[in-house]
């Protein structure tokens, strides 16, 4: 249905997705107490619930979002009002109504998460006003997580990456090309830690592309073809144009009329840093490699193209001081190492999953306990039984 609606990603992948929020998304067992107990009595730190909370979804990951959103929020006693991407509307509203029903039929109230049947801009903006919400939660670009921000309210936003992934000369090459591969073709590489450019230490770069192209189902792309890309994925304005986002590596080339199977799940090739294919976040399976002289120039290098952001990075690497040097140099929310991106999430690695990743406002991966506020409550001189 999101597939259908959106025109982005793909509905095996977001199937994977939609499992993975159920089993691995905590629900109250995230939230703790913390308690201190003495000779003068007894002092509880308990999360409390926020009561109504603003929402705002993209259509990048609609149900994915709303459902882990509804999982965290309710876990720490909340209430939710989404307030979708227009072009995700249906699903979400959908989704809703889902979530309403597993309540009703779990003994719980009906409209613990509603939306709006037609959500635009002005609606975003009543939301962010109303007086009886309290925190704001944004899932998307940095336009609308700048908006919560502004918005005088406590606010948690999930915003845009452009995550690098750094090939040094110790890795497993081989194994390298196929988690990076895997990494950024997930659904089509709309999740944004998903890898979107490759930087590799020259003396593995030619290894690195080969195993890519002959073992993994990347087409090479020509001078020619990454200049009709340029001119396809990008509007005149130099925006990015949204009917490509999403898109299989075989719809992106058939618009450059380039005919291949649906072998073919990424397009590769090798440029400058400032190739627009490569410093601007796509979300399309579209790989542009940066080959550097040095570990040291990769890692300037990585810096840069992930713009401060601080979202996701990630490496390839058997040196524990190369992956030490890297982590500390890019600060960001998530780094995974000798691994594909998506194994952050817990699907092929450990730990919780969550589709709301909020490195600019320093949450980083949300779950319920983000969704309270601290509360400390003292007993003075009484209820000490040692």
């Amino acid at each position: 249905m999101g597939v259908n609606e959106t025109g982005m990603g793909n509905v095996g992948d977001k199937i994977l997705k939609h499992h993975l929020t159920a089993d691995k998304v905590p629900g109250t067992e995230d939230i703790s107490t913390i308690a201190w107990s003495g000779d003068r009595g007894l002092t509880l730190v308990e999360m409390g619930p926020f009561g109504v909370i603003g929402a705002i979804t993209p259509a990048t990951n609609p149900s994915e979002t709303v459902i882990c959103n509804c999982i965290g929020m309710l876990a720490g006693g909340n209430t939710v009002v989404f307030n979708p991407h227009p072009n995700a509307k249906k699903t979400t509203i959908y989704t809703i109504n889902m979530i309403n029903e597993a309540s009703i039929e779990a003994g719980g109230p009906d409209n613990i998460a509603v939306t709006v049947e037609a959500p635009t801009l002005d609606t975003s903006a009543i939301m962010m006003k109303h007086p009886s919400i309290h925190l704001l939660v944004a899932t998307g670009g940095p336009g609308v997580v700048t908006a919560v921000l502004s918005s005088g309210k406590r606010a948690i936003g999930a915003g845009a990456g452009n995550p690098p992934v750094l090939v040094d000369e110790t890795a497993d090459i081989r194994k390298a090309a196929q988690d990076i591969v895997n990494g950024c073709t997930f659904d089509n590489n709309l999740p944004c830690i998903a890898e979107k450019e490759i930087v590799a230490v020259d003396s593995v770069a030619d290894e690195l592309m080969n195993y890519m192209i002959s073992e993994n189902g990347c087409y090479l792309a020509s001078k020619e073809i990454q200049d009709k890309l340029v001119q396809t994925v990008f509007t005149p304005k130099g925006a990015l144009n949204r009917k490509c986002v999403g898109r299989s590596a075989q719809t992106l080339l058939a618009m450059v009329g380039v005919n291949v199977g649906p072998e073919i799940r990424c397009i590769v090739f090798e440029g400058q840093k400032e190739h627009p294919l490569i410093a601007e976040e796509l979300m399309m399976p579209i790989l542009g490699m940066v080959r550097v002289k040095s570990f040291e120039e990769g890692v300037e290098t990585a810096v840069w193209l992930e713009h401060g952001n601080r979202h996701s990075a990630h490496i390839h690497s058997k040196n524990v001081d190369h992956i030490t040097t890297y982590a500390r140099a890019l600060d960001t929310a998530i780094l995974v190492k000798n691994g594909p991106s998506y194994a952050a999430l817990g699907f092929g690695g450990e730990g919780y999953c969550t589709f709301t990743i909020a490195s600019r406002t320093g949450e980083g991966l949300t779950a319920a306990h983000s969704f309270t506020k601290s509360r400390r409550c003292t007993m003075s001189d009484s209820l000490c039984i040692r």
